[in-house]
């Protein structure tokens, strides 16, 4: 967020951040360790509601495609079903975003206007009503439905692809997906990216900035910075991406395992 919302430096001056690295050591060096978790309490809050939500309806969404429970769909199917997790989760999503942003980018900005998760949520409140939380929600649908339409069908198809043949795909052991699940995310996030940059500027720009929505952000930004502006944070994207989501589609798999196992009938 920090790599995406740095100001546009002056004429003749280097920018804040000179990438990735450069802006880990600076916040490592500003603000310690804790600088590195500004902002976590809101995604901390609404990271397993958003996740069950967001599994629930991909399967909502095979279901809704499927004659009979045995049906296999094809991938474009699965993209589809994918495509609607992402509708469900943006309700979760683009309030604790839109919080984390804020609280990310105020100490590099040097000015101190939150104090925490719960006093950002209550001024965004106070000042602007619902709408001030949920501002974003429509570049936060466009970076989720895509990306979880790449993610889960990313997913799916790696499974098969690292099933050993004559086995089945639910005794895919921990390493393979593990695998398929850090390259899905990789796949999520090489979709997300452009409009997650366009969603960081715009939750965080002051009140009135861009009265036409992401259609200013994306202006600005091409005009200003170039197309190449639209990846800002891609590396450190993605050396999170792929022990993130490898770690959350084991979950899953180890989840629905457990589960299966207390309540086979469930």
């Amino acid at each position: 967020v920090r790599l995406q919302t740095q100001p546009k430096p002056q004429p003749g001056q280097p920018p804040l951040y000179s990438g990735t690295f450069d802006c880990f050591r600076k916040t490592l060096v500003g603000e310690g360790v804790r600088g590195l978790y500004r902002g976590m309490a809101a995604p901390i809050i609404g990271v397993t509601p958003m996740f069950a939500v967001c599994f629930f309806g991909f399967g909502l969404g095979k279901r809704l495609q499927q004659r009979t429970p045995d049906d296999i769909l094809t991938y474009p199917q699965l993209f589809a079903a994918g495509m609607l997790s992402g509708v469900f989760t943006t309700v979760i999503m683009a309030p604790g975003e839109r919080i984390k942003c804020l609280l990310q980018i105020q100490a590099a900005t040097g000015e101190t206007k939150y104090s925490g998760s719960l006093d950002c949520a209550k001024q965004l409140y106070r000042e602007a009503g619902i709408r001030g939380v949920y501002k974003g929600t429509v570049l936060t649908l466009m970076r989720d439905v895509p990306a979880s339409g790449m993610y889960f069908m990313t997913y799916e198809w790696l499974k098969n692809i690292l099933t050993p043949e004559g086995k089945s795909v639910s005794d895919l052991s921990a390493p393979r997906i593990l695998f398929a699940g850090g390259l899905a995310g990789i796949f999520n996030w090489a979709v997300a990216i452009p409009p997650d940059v366009l969603k960081s500027r715009f939750q965080t720009a002051p009140p009135g900035k861009y009265p036409n929505g992401f259609r200013d952000v994306l202006r600005e930004l091409i005009r200003e910075e170039g197309v190449a502006s639209l990846y800002k944070g891609f590396t450190a994207v993605m050396i999170r991406a792929f022990p993130a989501n490898a770690a959350c589609f084991l979950g899953f798999e180890v989840a629905m395992k457990f589960l299966n196992w207390i309540a086979p009938g469930l």
